[in-house]
């Protein structure tokens, strides 16, 4: 599928075309796969439609448990609410921001007036307005952007939202970024509450989190550059991502892949530190035929339903031999 914008499309080309998606009396649902990128990037859409549309919610499809995450919603006093609570009749345009309709199956059953997303382009993803730019480091870097292009200058709740987003999500500029995110990243910081992000992100550790430290100090096995582990069942996945980032810093590895069955998904996350290979291109061809996988150069994600694997990998120890005779492949 080709790119609807070409790179050389100013932003307030983009910007026009957005704004015209929408009318006085709609009312837009915008969907999200809360994240910090992704809740701050919503923000930003509602202040663009604001007193351009009659009303806009922000939908959630994940349950939130990280503290530093709950630490930002409370802090910042964001509204949003879960996909159970939507009421699609109240609906009359769709939006989704960092994320793409085949990245959840619950994202999926909508047809989109608006993407907007900075990981790669899927064949699914076709909406009247559609905004991808992979090359981004952060979907919060796009909405500034297009706040600039508005000529909206950003609240400090809205600034402090965007910039920890993109701090997030490029991790501090060590994941692949462009020159787009650092100037985004500067802009804001004038607008932003650095007391607040500092509070949010010291919220990060909990004396619960620190159980699964243990846990994964006792799984963790090496084989070459790579560190894995596998947690077995988890109450909250992103604590697979806890995980992975904190020991991709070891001076061993160039590679952490975190596994872990939540509910009936088994869930990996990949983390690279390296520059040859694209972590999003070895998820996809590792566990691409099991169920949706993919994601950047130095992040990814693989979700297979535990039916589709098959029935001698679906109990403990089959399950972790079925990852490890993949990752060992890599």
């Amino acid at each position: 599928m080709r790119h609807p914008f070409s790179k050389s499309t100013p932003v307030a080309e983009k910007l026009k075309k957005l704004l015209a998606q929408v009318e006085p009396e709609d009312t837009v649902g915008i969907l999200i796969n809360a994240d910090p990128d992704a809740i701050s990037s919503a923000l930003a859409l509602q202040r663009l439609f604001w007193r351009r549309v009659k009303k806009t919610w922000v939908f959630r499809t994940n349950v939130i448990k990280r503290a530093d995450n709950l630490a930002m919603i409370k802090l910042l006093n964001i509204k949003q609410q879960h996909i159970r609570k939507l009421n699609p009749a109240r609906i009359s345009r769709w939006a989704i921001v960092d994320s793409q309709p085949h990245h959840q199956e619950a994202l999926s059953k909508f047809r989109f007036d608006i993407i907007i997303d900075h990981h790669p382009l899927s064949n699914g993803s076709s909406a009247a307005f559609v905004d991808i730019r992979e090359d981004y480091g952060a979907t919060a870097t796009m909405m500034t952007e297009y706040l600039r292009a508005a000529k909206i200058k950003p609240s400090p709740r809205l600034a402090t939202a965007l910039f920890y987003g993109i701090k997030t999500d490029t991790d501090n500029f060590v994941r692949a970024s462009i020159p787009n995110d650092i100037e985004a990243f500067r802009y804001l910081y004038p607008f932003t509450n650095i007391h607040i992000v500092k509070m949010i992100e010291s919220s990060e550790m909990t004396r619960k989190t620190l159980t699964h430290f243990r846990a994964a100090l006792e799984n963790l096995v090496f084989f070459k550059d790579k560190a894995y582990i596998h947690m077995g069942k988890v109450n909250d996945p992103d604590i697979l991502v806890i995980l992975a980032d904190f020991f991709l810093k070891l001076v061993e590895s160039t590679w952490c892949i975190v596994s872990g069955v939540y509910g009936q998904k088994l869930i990996v996350i990949f983390r690279h530190a390296g520059f040859r290979l694209d972590a999003g291109k070895i998820a996809q061809k590792l566990f691409g035929p099991w169920g949706p996988a993919g994601g950047h150069k130095s992040a990814a994600r693989a979700e297979i339903p535990m039916e589709a694997i098959p029935v001698p990998a679906q109990e403990e120890p089959g399950l972790k031999e079925f990852i490890l005779n993949r990752i060992k492949g890599m």
